[in-house]
C-alpha cells in the first residue's frame, strides 16, 4: 500500500448518527460512520486515505488515494492507488481504480473503469473466503 510508505494517520471522524451536507475536502485520512450527502475530495498532493464504515452512507462522488469501503456510496468512486471493497460494501455508480480488493459480498451497481497511466493492465487481487 503506497509503494510500502507509512500509511496517512485519520485525523477527521464523521461519527455515527451525524450528517453532513455539502461537499467536503481533506487531507491525511477521514473515517465515516455517519452519513454525507455531497463530494468527498482527498488533496491530491499527498497521500491519503478514506474509511467508510459499514454504517457509513455518502451521496455524492468519492476521491482519495486508498479507499476502505465496508458501507454504502451513491455516485461514483475515484481510487487513485487502491480500493478495498469488503463484504457489506455497496456501490451504485462507476468505479475508478489502479488496483483494487474485492471481497465476496461486496456489490457494484456501475461501470469498473481501470485508471491506466502508462501501465499495461491495472492489479486486481481478489480476496480468499477463510471461512
Amino acid at each position: 500500500m503506497f509503494n510500502k510508505k507509512k500509511q496517512p494517520p485519520i485525523r477527521s471522524l464523521i461519527a455515527e448518527g451525524s450528517q453532513i451536507d455539502g461537499n467536503l475536502s481533506f487531507s491525511d485520512g477521514l473515517r465515516i460512520d455517519g452519513t454525507v450527502v455531497g463530494n468527498i475530495s482527498a488533496k491530491a498532493d499527498q497521500a491519503s486515505i478514506l474509511v467508510i464504515s459499514e454504517a457509513g452512507r455518502v451521496t455524492g462522488a468519492i476521491a482519495a488515494d486508498h479507499i476502505i469501503l465496508n458501507g454504502m456510496v451513491r455516485g461514483p468512486v475515484h481510487a487513485r492507488v487502491m480500493l478495498e471493497l469488503q463484504p457489506k460494501a455497496r456501490i451504485e455508480g462507476d468505479v475508478h481504480y489502479t488496483a483494487l480488493e474485492m471481497h465476496e459480498g461486496a456489490i457494484i451497481d456501475g461501470v469498473l473503469r481501470p485508471c491506466i497511466e502508462g501501465v499495461d493492465k491495472p492489479a486486481l487481487k481478489l480476496a480468499a473466503n477463510n471461512s
